[in-house]
């Protein structure tokens, strides 16, 4: 039970994970006109994509709900 826990605890890993990160600042140092955000691939710029069309609806949103808070209600 003793050495179960030693093994769980250990911060060593057995898996030895291939360092990327020089192939990833290459890729993000590179003068190639598209802006930092973008460069990760598709991913980035899907949620580029989501994150402003969910902003533009938002704006929009709140614009007309202040909008109809401005108007007075009509009493019958």
């Amino acid at each position: 039970l003793r050495q179960i826990s030693r093994r769980t605890i250990s911060t060593a890993s057995r898996r030895q994970f291939e360092n990327r990160v020089p192939e990833k600042q290459k890729l993000f140092q590179e003068d190639n006109g598209i802006p930092v955000h973008l460069k990760g691939g598709l991913m980035d710029a899907l949620l580029y994509k989501v994150t402003m069309g969910l902003s533009v609806f938002g704006t929009a949103y709140v614009v007309y709900e202040l909008l109809v808070a401005s108007m007075p209600k009509k009493q019958k």
